[in-house]
């Protein structure tokens, strides 16, 4: 596509604030489904409330959360599709490096 076919493409700095965003959606929060083990609750966990770590191996890879219905610490392990469904959605990740 050249310059001439593209609109305001020679009035570069000139479009407002209205005019960029006009196009854009609401984003929807993302949202997780987990569960606790230990009082068998079920829920839906936004993405600020996951923690993801990241290990060498499949052993030191695991997300974690603090069950709303118990207060209990809950720590999972995350293999390759649960690292992607969470770094996708937002969640914070931790690179744990080795120590050897």
């Amino acid at each position: 596509m050249n310059e001439s076919a593209m609109p305001g493409a020679g009035d570069v700095g000139q479009m407002s604030v209205a005019a960029a965003f006009a196009g854009m959606r609401r984003v929807v929060p993302v949202v997780f489904r987990a569960g606790c083990p230990d009082c068998r609750g079920r829920f839906e966990l936004a993405a600020s409330a996951l923690r993801l770590a990241i290990g060498a191996s499949s052993r030191t890879t695991f997300y974690s959360f603090t069950c709303p219905d118990c207060g209990a610490s809950v720590r999972k392990p995350a293999g390759e599709r649960i690292v992607e469904l969470l770094t996708g959605g937002g969640v914070s990740t931790l690179r744990l490096h080795s120590t050897v």
